[in-house]
């Protein structure tokens, strides 16, 4: 999840058959990866099922399988999108109010593809974000971009383009209606994201969109940027991938210095790991929870690095470790609370792990074989960095001299 909030990393041998078991959805059987033809009607019958089906997210507890069904069933009726077979579009509705989704299946695979212009349409209390299920296997239309566009319907998907745009320093009171009546008064709104914690907690204060009219883009920008709203001034400008040469992957002239929380790539999409490429670093390989004891992570350092000289001689290993908490101090007013170590650890590099290999060869042979190995029941997604690699937190920080015994936890500051 790390990996794909960047919308960035690149994963070079990965192993794409794999699904970790993150994507696969409750209740539903593991998808398999098989040969699939058109819409996904291959070996596996789930797979062809999957493609008439849409996943709902952040329904309400106003929404039910009835009304839910009515609603797509009218609106492509209005709208006349879909097939022409007689009988509604939409054959069952299923409702999960423990987590607030649903599931849609749709009468054919077109059905359900022409359904998705309808990201971002509000229905009862607010926008319906729709995505394919996450085990789809049929042929791909991005949700970005449909085959139809509803007016007035935003989409919940802002694609990667030059007509993309940050907008950060938003109070974090502010709910998505809030800050849309704010851009919406420069033109129609295509697509709109305020990113939150865990996709669906607080506001992170920062967001993306893009307009229908993109000719007001520019306008918007400069009588937004600089904006004092409430205690905090906005930053808003283009967030174009790869716009500015020589930063492939990265979205350029972004204030990351201003806004820490802002995901940027591990390394930048496309670049093609030259000969200098000789940092490994790995996600989902560890937890804080296995880097809090100081024996359990002097074991777990030498398994890491007894693993991976079996590529190449390693010049330095580095798995950062949580700042040490005291349970007794999480009281208001005192110590930190448990969501702000964990904003620390990020920043510092928590759950992550660095291995510089003395060449790159060592380093790419690694690659392949730990990229999408399983390590304690998690499936590792792994790539390569220079030292030149802008990351976060810098490599330089990663892999300062320190004592020849494993670090110490550290202590609040």
């Amino acid at each position: 999840m790390q990996a794909k909030q960047t919308g960035l990393f690149n994963l070079p041998g990965a192993n794409r058959t794999q699904i970790p078991p993150i994507l696969g959805i409750a209740g539903l059987p593991p998808p398999m990866p098989v040969q699939t033809f058109g819409m996904g009607i291959g070996a596996n019958p789930n797979l062809s099922r999957q493609s008439r089906r849409l996943y709902i997210g952040s329904i309400t507890p106003e929404v039910n399988e009835q009304n839910l069904a009515e609603f797509f069933n009218q609106k492509m009726a209005e709208m006349n999108i879909g097939t022409s077979t007689p009988g509604p579009p939409v054959l069952a509705v299923q409702c999960n109010y423990e987590k607030n989704y649903a599931f849609v299946e749709f009468r054919s695979a077109e059905d359900a593809t022409s359904a998705m212009a309808f990201d971002g349409i509000i229905f009862i209390n607010g926008p319906l974000k729709i995505r394919r299920p996450k085990d789809y296997g049929g042929a791909e239309i991005p949700a970005a971009s449909p085959v139809v566009h509803v007016p007035g319907v935003v989409s919940t998907n802002v694609p990667d383009s030059i007509n993309k745009v940050f907008v950060g320093g938003l109070p974090t009171y502010l709910n998505e209606e809030n800050v849309m009546e704010l851009l919406k008064s420069f033109g129609e709104l295509k697509a709109f994201n305020l990113v939150r914690e865990n996709g669906n907690g607080p506001s992170k204060g920062f967001a993306f969109f893009e307009y229908v009219d993109i000719s007001v883009t520019d306008t918007a920008i400069q009588a937004l940027n600089g904006m004092e709203l409430g205690d905090r001034y906005l930053v808003v400008q283009r967030a174009s991938v790869g716009a500015k040469p020589g930063t492939p992957g990265m979205i350029p002239n972004l204030p990351y210095d201003q806004f820490p929380e802002i995901p940027r790539p591990i390394m930048p999409a496309g670049e093609s790991t030259g000969s200098d490429a000789r940092i490994l670093l790995m996600l989902n390989m560890v937890t804080s929870e296995d880097l809090i004891d100081d024996d359990e992570y002097g074991d777990l350092f030498e398994d890491v690095k007894e693993e991976c000289s079996n590529f190449g001689p390693v010049e330095d290993l580095r798995i950062p470790r949580p700042v040490k908490k005291d349970k007794s101090k999480w009281t208001p007013g005192e110590g930190l609370d448990p969501q702000a170590a964990a904003r620390v650890d990020e920043a510092a590099g928590v759950g992550r792990v660095y291995v510089k290999y003395v060449d790159s060869e060592s380093a790419s042979k690694a690659l392949k074989s730990l990229a999408g190995r399983s390590f304690a029941g998690r499936s590792i997604i792994a790539t390569l960095l220079s030292e030149e690699s802008q990351t976060t937190p810098p490599l330089n920080i990663i892999f300062a001299p320190q004592p020849e015994a494993p670090p110490p936890l550290p202590a609040d500051s």
